[in-house]
């Protein structure tokens, strides 16, 4: 049965001057200029020319300056300063992480091979069905039949064969185009210089791969004739290759190099901690007077035409207005924000010794700003600061907490350190299980039970005791 009736909801709509700004917060420093240019680009009322000296003449047009803006004003009269450096400053920018894209290197490499076309298309078609760590991991056939559908490309699983093992995993870094990781090992070591070890190396891990990935190290022993001695320098050489070769190349926003700049830079000037944001290329920004000049015209014409031009005009000096303020609260979001952080974790960052790195999650820093924990949340994505002891993502920062013997919080970050110190300094010949690390760590102070110890120690990709046990 339909009825029918009336329902009072309160709703909560947001301002576009809140969308404007909940979209800046969660930019980057790169992305909030694109973000800036963009805008310049699609709004013809903002003007970025650098602003010359006022004249004397009353009577010359002026550029409208945008300081105090009134939203019901017709013809907003505000300064829209947001750079805060003055507009001859450039950008300085501390960047890392800048690593050339993994397609692109195979690429540049397949260049300087001396193929026909057909070959160079079909081996491109391989390069680009390579993971992210460098592996094929497809059946040859499949990729046979992808070329001919995908690319239109007549092959034979033979010619793909070919091409894979004699050219492509012929290329840097040693191991790319390796099929699984055992082929990846091997592809390494056939570059090596052939010392004992390394050619011991290779006759274990082609011959008895499995037994050396569950470390059964006697087993091989007894199987090959190697004394313990060999068997160690077989271990060495095997855990110097790299089992992620695409790995040490970084091919993140699709195949362009990735650059990091740190939205924070943090010093420390006698004893105290000073915070400042990097300078950003965010040109001075103001509304062009010829605009402004359309609407006080329209307010004395009826011109029907002149008055839809004030129209859209006034459309687009509404957007300015809540592009500008949301930028303006996007720089005070982020100074407050990162300042609540300093100021929770002070003794941190005086020196960057993890152990005063107190226990710290979104809402803490929420209560003391005054913001969302959702705003909070939009800061810390994506933003890094540069300290005196290196550079890191917000993120870092944050961390669950649990209570030590004394009943003081501590970090967990503290009690996986602790855990991984005593986990390189145990003997491998008898690795400590987790319940031989539960008491290590109690003796240590921290309250923790085994399954917080096995959870921790599978966050650092720490193997079971039987996997870490060497010779």
């Amino acid at each position: 049965m339909l009825k029918q009736g009336l329902e009072l909801k309160q709703t909560q709509k947001l301002s576009p001057l809140q969308i404007q700004t909940i979209k800046l917060i969660e930019l980057p420093i790169q992305e909030l200029e694109q973000r800036v240019k963009t805008e310049l680009e699609e709004n013809p009322v903002l003007d970025d020319t650098p602003q010359e000296k006022e004249s004397d003449d009353p009577d010359e047009p002026k550029d409208i300056s945008i300081d105090e803006l009134n939203p019901d004003d017709p013809i907003p009269s505000y300064n829209l300063r947001v750079n805060n450096h003055g507009k001859d400053e450039t950008p300085v920018y501390n960047t890392f992480s800048v690593k050339e894209s993994f397609t692109q290197t195979l690429m540049e490499q397949l260049g300087f091979r001396r193929l026909s076309r057909h070959e160079y298309d079909v081996a491109a078609f391989i390069i680009g069905s390579l993971d992210d760590d460098g592996y094929l991991r497809r059946g040859i056939d499949s990729l046979v039949d992808d070329i001919a559908f995908r690319a239109g490309i007549e092959t034979t699983e033979e010619e793909v064969t070919d091409l894979l093992e004699n050219v492509i995993q012929d290329f840097d870094p040693a191991g790319v185009g390796a099929r699984d990781l055992r082929e990846c090992l091997l592809l390494q070591l056939e570059r090596r210089k052939q010392t004992d070890a390394v050619v011991n190396a290779y006759r274990v891990i082609r011959d008895h791969f499995k037994e050396f990935s569950n470390k059964h190290f006697h087993k091989i022993m007894a199987r090959t004739g190697l004394s313990e001695t060999e068997m160690k320098a077989v271990i060495k050489a095997i855990l110097k290759l790299n089992p992620s070769p695409g790995g040490q190349i970084d091919d993140s926003y699709n195949d362009r190099a990735q650059q990091v700049v740190p939205d924070f830079v943090l010093t420390v000037e006698g004893g105290e901690l000073k915070l400042t944001m990097p300078r950003f290329n965010i040109p001075e920004l103001r509304i062009n007077r010829k605009y402004a000049d359309i609407v006080d015209q329209a307010k004395l014409t009826k011109d029907k035409s002149l008055r839809e031009a004030a129209t859209f005009v006034k459309q687009k000096m509404d957007s300015a207005k809540w592009f500008v303020e949301a930028l303006k609260q996007r720089y005070n979001t982020l100074e407050s924000t990162m300042q609540a952080i300093l100021d929770y974790q002070h003794d941190y960052f005086l020196d960057g010794d993890e152990s005063h790195l107190r226990p710290m999650v979104l809402k803490d820093i929420a209560e003391k700003t005054g913001f969302d924990i959702s705003t909070i949340s939009r800061v810390v994505n994506s933003k890094y600061i540069e300290t005196h002891f290196g550079i890191y993502p917000l993120k870092y920062f944050f961390s669950e907490g649990l209570e030590n013997q004394e009943g003081d919080e501590v970090s967990t970050r503290e009690l996986k350190k602790a855990l991984q110190k005593s986990v390189d300094e145990e003997d491998k010949r008898k690795p400590l299980t987790d319940d031989q690390l539960v008491d290590k760590m109690v003796a240590l102070g921290y309250k923790v039970a085994r399954r917080t110890i096995a959870k921790y120690r599978d966050q650092l990709g720490i193997p079971k005791a039987r996997l870490r046990k060497e010779l």
